[in-house]
């Protein structure tokens, strides 16, 4: 079982603190009234779902998203809805998450090295002598 099907079954939403406030954007008459912005938050240091090593992997990979708790958050405000946004949130994290823990593809070299390159000229540069000794001047 991947890490993030671990954290998914889980259920990992009983550590995610959800926001409200409001938003920018489209919204007509409602726009100053309703909360429909969300933020969601994941204190990645007190989880307990996640292991020591995981949370130590996420605090590195994430730096630069996290606040100075070490909450990291993640805002949706594309809809008028809440509902809408709340999922487009969760979305969002669940997305961030299993990006996070997918291993990178090893790169395959595909220049030749420098030493077939080297062959290739020797063994043209002797085929165009072989063609040379073969002219009229010879």
């Amino acid at each position: 079982m991947s890490i993030f099907q671990k954290i998914k079954a889980q259920f990992l939403n009983q550590e995610l603190t959800f926001q409200a406030s409001r938003s920018s954007g489209p919204g007509g008459q409602n726009v100053n009234k309703v909360n429909s912005k969300i933020l969601l938050k994941f204190n990645i240091p007190e989880s307990r779902i996640l292991e020591e090593m995981e949370r130590d992997f996420l605090m590195k990979k994430w730096a630069n998203k996290l606040d100075n708790e070490g909450n990291l958050i993640i805002q949706s405000q594309e809809s008028r809805s809440q509902l809408q946004n709340k999922a487009i949130a969760l979305r969002k994290f669940y997305h961030m998450l299993e990006a996070a823990f997918q291993k990178k593809k090893v790169r395959k070299a595909t220049r030749p090295s420098k030493r077939a390159v080297e062959k290739r000229l020797k063994n043209k540069r002797m085929q165009a002598e072989k063609k040379q000794y073969r002219g009229k001047d010879w």
